[in-house]
C-alpha cells in the first residue's frame, strides 16, 4: 500500500464519482490526493424492470481503478446496505485493496468474497471515533446515526484541511446504543480544525424539517400487534435495513409476541448481530421445524433484498412455501420501503394478497427513510463550516436542492459543485482550478454469471430478442461434394405474421442457399464464413423489408451421405 507523505508545498486534489449521480444507487466516490486515490463506497443499482431484460443489478465503469490499481491506497465502506457496499467483490476482484469497514459489515463483505472467491483483498474493522494513518495521511472515521449499526462518515486530512464525507445519516437525540448514536462533538471538531470540502448525500435534500421522529416505525407496527392479538401477522424487511428489523424484534418482545425468522440469511444476520452485542429472548424464537398454521400469536419476519423480498411474499400468499398456508384473517405488514425496480413485482403481490382475502399494511406509508432532510443537511453544514461544497448521492432535482439549501444559508456558488458522473473538480493549493468531464463511463450489467463481463452482450441480445425477434435458418449440405440435400427450413419468432409475408422466408431460404452455393463454386466454403456471409445478406434483406434487425441463426448441417 503506498505511503505517499502531504506534500506541504504543493497539493493536487480530484474528486469525481464512478457512480450515484443523477440516479439510485451504484454508489462510488473517489478523492485522488497527489495521486493516491481514495474509494468511498461502491454500491449497486437496480434496473427498472422494464429495462433489465433478466439483469439482476448494475455497477460501476472501475476502469479507471483498473487502470490505477496500484494507486489505491484505501476502500472505505460507510455501511452494508446494498447500495454502497454490494459491487465490492466486483472492485476487488479487480483491484484488491484494503478495506475498511463497520464490524457487521466486515462478516457481510468477507462472507461474499467467499463465495466469489475474492482473494487479496484486507478487511479492517473500523471502530467508531477511530483515527488512522492510511497512504501516509491521517483518516478520522466520525460516528453517524443511520439504520445500520456502526456506520460511520469519513474525513481525510489534506494540507488544505478535511474532506469529509457525510455519510448517510440522521440526527436523533433519543437514548440510542453505541451502535448507533451519533457524534455532534466529532462533527464540530472537525469544523474546528477546518474543513476543505464537504460531500454530502442529497436523498432527503427535497424534505423539510428533520428526519427523525418520522423515521419511526414502532408506534405503527405496535397498533397493529395490540389491536390483532389474535391473528398471525407477517412482517417484510430489508435484510440489511437492520434497524428496522431492531424495530420489530422490539416491539414483539414487548407485547409477548413469538418470532419466527423466515430465511436462512436472517438467521444468519441475527448471529452475526449477536457477535455484536445484540441478542433476542430464545423462547420467543420459534424454529421453522416447529411451526404449524395452528399458531396465532405469531409474527413472521420475512427478509430478503430488493425484488426478490416481495416475490417470496407472493409465494408464501399463494400457499407455495411449506409449511406455510395463508388464510383470509392473516395481517402482512409491509415495513420494507418499495425500492426502484421492485414496484412491479409488489404490486403483483399485492394484487395477489387480495385475491386470497388478506390484510396489507403499509407501515412505511407513515415513516419516511433514514436519510437527511434539509435541517439535518443544514446542520452538518453549520457544524462543518466547508469551503467546497459537493452535493452527492441522488437524482439531479436532489442535487440540484442540496446546493440551493447551501446557498440559502450564505454559501457562494461558485463554491458549490453539482458534479456528473465521470465529471473531475480538481484543486491546487486551496483553491478549484477546474471542473470537466474527463470519463466516458459505461454502466456494467450483472445477471448472476460468474462472467460478469459478458453481461452487456447478454443484455443487448436479450434487447435484440425482445424488439425485433429472431429467424432461424436451417440446412443439410453433403459432408463432401457441399451440395444442398435439405432445406432450407426458416423459422421467425417474434418478427413477422407470416401469413402476411410469406415470400420473405421464401427469399430468406433461396439467400442461403444461393450463398452457400456460390461459395462452394468459388472454392470460399467454410462452415463458420459461409454462415457470417448469410447473416450479413439476410440482415440487409430484413431491414430493407421489415425495418427490423432481429438476431438471425443460420445453421448448416454437414451430413455424411451413406454410400
Amino acid at each position: 500500500m503506498p505511503t505517499h507523505k502531504p506534500n506541504a508545498k504543493k497539493e493536487t486534489i480530484r474528486i469525481f464519482m464512478l457512480g450515484g449521480q443523477d440516479e439510485d444507487g451504484k454508489n462510488m466516490m473517489c478523492i485522488e490526493i497527489d495521486g493516491d486515490i481514495y474509494v468511498i463506497e461502491a454500491g449497486i443499482k437496480f434496473p427498472d424492470p422494464k429495462e433489465s431484460l433478466g439483469i439482476e443489478y448494475v455497477i460501476q465503469d472501475i476502469s479507471y481503478l483498473i487502470e490505477h490499481k496500484d494507486r489505491v491506497v484505501g476502500v472505505f465502506i460507510t455501511h452494508g446496505h446494498d447500495d454502497v457496499v454490494s459491487a465490492l467483490p466486483y472492485l476487488l476482484a479487480e483491484v484488491p485493496s484494503h478495506v475498511y469497514t463497520c464490524p457487521l459489515a466486515a462478516r457481510q463483505i468477507q462472507k461474499k468474497n467467499r463465495q466469489m472467491k475474492v482473494k487479496g483483498a484486507h478487511i479492517h474493522t473500523v471502530k467508531r471515533h477511530d483515527i488512522r494513518k492510511i497512504g501516509g495521511r491521517k483518516v478520522v472515521f466520525f460516528p453517524i446515526t443511520h439504520a445500520y449499526p456502526g456506520t460511520f462518515g469519513v474525513a481525510i486530512l489534506t494540507n488544505q484541511g478535511y474532506i469529509v464525507y457525510s455519510g448517510e445519516f440522521i440526527e436523533d437525540y433519543d437514548d440510542l446504543s453505541d451502535n448507533y448514536r451519533g457524534s455532534l462533538s466529532a462533527l464540530s471538531k472537525l469544523g474546528t480544525e477546518g474543513v476543505f470540502v464537504l460531500l454530502q448525500e442529497s436523498k432527503g435534500a427535497d424534505r423539510p424539517g428533520h428526519t427523525s421522529p418520522n423515521h419511526r416505525l414502532a408506534p405503527y407496527f405496535s397498533q397493529i400487534l395490540e389491536q390483532n392479538d389474535h391473528r398471525r401477522v407477517f412482517v417484510s424487511v430489508y435484510l440489511q435495513s437492520i434497524y428496522r428489523m431492531q424495530e420489530v424484534i422490539k416491539t414483539c418482545i414487548k407485547y409477548h409476541r413469538k418470532m419466527l425468522f423466515f430465511t436462512e440469511e436472517q438467521q444468519e444476520m441475527m448471529e452475526n448481530l449477536k457477535a455484536i452485542g445484540y441478542e433476542v429472548p430464545e423462547e420467543l424464537i420459534i424454529d421453522k421445524k416447529h411451526f404449524n398454521n395452528d399458531l396465532k400469536d405469531i409474527v413472521v419476519i420475512i427478509a430478503q433484498q430488493g425484488p426478490i423480498l416481495f416475490r417470496t411474499i407472493n409465494n408464501i400468499i399463494n400457499n407455495e412455501v411449506k409449511p406455510f398456508e395463508f388464510h383470509e384473517d392473516d395481517i402482512l405488514c409491509i415495513a420494507s420501503p418499495i425500492v426502484p425496480g421492485a414496484e412491479r413485482v409488489f404490486s403483483s403481490m399485492e394484487n395477489d394478497l387480495y385475491k386470497e382475502g388478506g390484510e396489507m399494511e403499509i407501515l412505511t406509508s407513515h415513516t419516511v427513510s433514514m436519510h437527511p432532510s434539509i435541517e439535518d443537511l443544514k446542520m452538518m453544514l453549520f457544524l462543518l463550516r466547508p469551503k467546497y461544497y459537493i452535493p452527492v448521492k441522488g437524482q439531479y432535482r436532489l442535487l440540484y436542492a442540496n446546493a440551493q439549501l447551501a446557498m440559502d444559508m450564505g454559501y457562494n456558488p461558485n463554491n458549490i459543485l453539482i458534479l456528473d458522473n465521470g465529471q473531475v473538480a480538481q484543486f491546487e493549493n486551496g483553491r478549484l482550478v477546474s471542473c470537466r468531464m474527463e470519463m466516458e463511463l459505461q454502466e456494467t450489467p450483472i445477471d448472476g454469471n460468474k462472467d460478469w463481463d459478458m453481461a452487456g452482450v447478454v443484455l443487448k441480445d436479450r434487447e435484440i430478442l425482445s424488439t425485433d425477434g429472431v429467424i432461424i435458418l436451417a440446412v443439410g449440405i453433403d459432408a463432401k461434394t457441399k451440395k444442398i440435400i435439405n432445406g432450407p427450413d426458416v423459422q421467425t419468432r417474434g418478427l413477422i405474421y407470416l401469413r402476411d409475408a410469406e415470400y420473405i422466408t421464401k427469399d430468406v431460404a433461396k439467400i442461403m442457399e444461393d450463398t452457400i452455393t456460390a461459395d462452394v463454386e468459388k472454392k470460399k466454403y467454410d462452415n463458420m464464413e459461409t454462415r457470417g456471409h448469410i447473416r450479413d445478406k439476410v440482415t440487409k434483406y430484413l431491414l430493407k423489408q421489415t425495418k427490423k434487425r432481429p438476431m438471425i441463426l443460420p445453421v448448416i448441417m454437414e451430413i455424411n451421405s451413406k454410400k
